[in-house]
């Protein structure tokens, strides 16, 4: 990649205002980040706090289409390989530093450089090539024909001056002192794990709520309670059974939205006996999934890795429904055999190792109900709750467990290559399937929506028909926000995005 270099080097002192008397804005993480670097985002909860801090070059308008932010627009070249991006003027960051297509180039560097390690990688992996034009004007060269550019370029912009290279480590200074060009900038970390942030002043376009403050309320039962209580102003997402108190009180009101995110029960596919199709596919056929659902709140139940309202769903895959028989029929020619209470093979009872992430929402309510189906089917079932820490450690880097109850979530582009990849860096249950592979990678590299559309709902029908995981749902999701909080349109990936238009009154 060519880029113009310049010494960026740590230091500068983030600029604090002064305090305003205005109230903030308050809303609730079940966990606080613990860094604020968009080059790293693992969390939800880190997606939502950098919308407020960062910006990319092009975002979404209220339709869901791209429209330019930190750009003006882009100019296309004929052979789509290629695209000149026209930069904002007059942008600056949060430090008093002006923002320049040395931002942008150094950007794209730090996310693919190797040493960076980060999650976000895969957003940049089309871009070949990055020239500096001048200040205001990069230019992109695409790994091959690209369609809409614009629509891969909504990563998010960091400040070169404030690295010392492209090699960024999680633990840079810059974690806990981020600069961005959005509309707040962070204004401490609070002792009680709160985060507080300020309007920009100098910010490039109009902001209506002075303050904003991340408030981390780890039981989600009380935070219903605190929005009631008028201690919260916001609440991303409302469980199920508090919708009925909330939707009642005259001072709250409900906002539904669509995610592209759906729940899963993922094997361990090269572990037996989970590596036989078959012991699968029994499982799947023995789960009541509407049963599962019911308690928990309303959705849709999926049949494959996409939202039933997404292009690529292939609707002529039909989602299981339970069958005693037929997975009777695949353990015993498995070599298993019902013996008293449980199916056993060699002696040994068939046991599910579920493990879940203990701040996954009604999780445990799924757990429970789960084990209690498979158990009276003769499947041995023993749960595993696991904090962020552990579950990263055991799920993503170790790839140690039998099976996970677990949610994806997608942006727009719903590219489930990571996930479905052989070499995928998120398939932690080692699903392979050559077919896939090849279809995965056509659908990457071909610029027709059309033809995306066809390989991605034929990916959709093979990875069914493999049964590397129990495909669930995808859940209705409500946000609750106070009435003294205007003009408020969510988004349904990133929820803050659109903020700059609320108004607190």
């Amino acid at each position: 990649m060519r880029r113009h270099l310049m010494p960026w080097m740590l230091g500068g002192a983030l600029l604090l205002a002064g305090a305003t008397t205005a109230e903030p804005l308050r809303y609730a993480e079940d966990r606080a980040p613990p860094i604020v670097n968009p080059l790293f985002t693992t969390t939800m909860s880190e997606a939502r706090l950098a919308e407020l801090v960062f910006e990319g070059l092009f975002t979404d308008d209220a339709k869901l289409s791209s429209t330019p932010r930190l750009a003006t627009g882009l100019d296309l070249a004929e052979d789509r390989m290629s695209a000149v991006v026209r930069l904002k003027p007059g942008v600056t960051w949060q430090d008093g530093e002006s923002f320049t297509a040395e931002d942008v180039a150094f950007t794209v560097a730090a996310m693919k450089e190797e040493s960076t390690a980060s999650t976000e990688r895969g957003r940049v992996q089309f871009i070949q090539e990055v020239e500096v034009i001048d200040d205001l004007t990069v230019k992109l060269t695409f790994e091959r024909e690209e369609y809409a550019p614009e629509d891969k370029l909504h990563f998010k912009v960091l400040p070169a001056h404030r690295f010392e290279g492209t090699a960024v480590k999680r633990s840079d200074a810059f974690r806990t002192q981020p600069i961005g060009t959005g509309p707040y900038r962070v204004k401490r970390f609070n002792d009680d794990n709160s985060i507080t942030l300020a309007k920009f002043d100098q910010y490039h376009d109009s902001t209506r709520i002075d303050e904003i403050t991340m408030r981390e309320v780890a039981d989600k039962n009380y935070q219903s309670k605190l929005l009631l209580y008028e201690s919260l102003e916001a609440l991303v997402r409302v469980l199920p059974r508090d919708l009925a108190t909330l939707q009642a009180d005259r001072k709250v009101e409900l906002y539904p939205y669509q995610t592209n995110s759906w729940w899963y029960v993922g094997f361990q596919n090269n572990r037996a006996p989970f590596d036989d199709e078959r012991v699968r596919e029994a499982l799947t056929l023995l789960v009541d999934i509407d049963a599962l659902l019911a308690p928990i709140g309303t959705g849709e139940v999926v049949s494959g890795p996409f939202v039933t309202s997404s292009p690529y769903y292939n609707h002529e895959v039909k989602r299981p429904k339970p069958d005693a028989r037929k997975a009777a029929e695949l353990l015993t020619a498995a070599g298993f055999a019902k013996s008293g209470d449980y199916w056993s093979r060699d002696g040994k009872p068939l046991t599910l190792k579920l493990t879940a992430q203990e701040n996954l929402e009604t999780a445990q309510d799924v757990v429970i109900a789960l084990q209690s189906q498979l158990q009276s089917q003769g499947i041995k079932v023993e749960p595993t709750f696991l904090g962020t820490a552990e579950w990263k450690a055991k799920v993503w880097r170790e790839r140690d467990f039998d099976a996970v109850l677990s949610q994806w979530s997608f942006d727009r582009s719903e590219d489930v290559t990571e996930q479905f990849h052989s070499e995928g860096k998120f398939n932690f249950g080692h699903y392979a399937n050559a077919e896939v592979d090849a279809l995965l990678d056509q659908a990457k590299d071909t610029s027709d929506p059309q033809a995306k559309k066809a390989l991605l709902r034929e990916v959709h029908a093979k990875v069914a028909d493999d049964h590397p995981m129990i495909f669930l749902w995808t859940l209705d999701s409500y946000s609750a926000i106070s009435r003294r909080v205007r003009k408020v349109v969510i988004h349904p990936f990133y929820f803050f995005t659109w903020s700059r238009e609320w108004e607190l009154k």
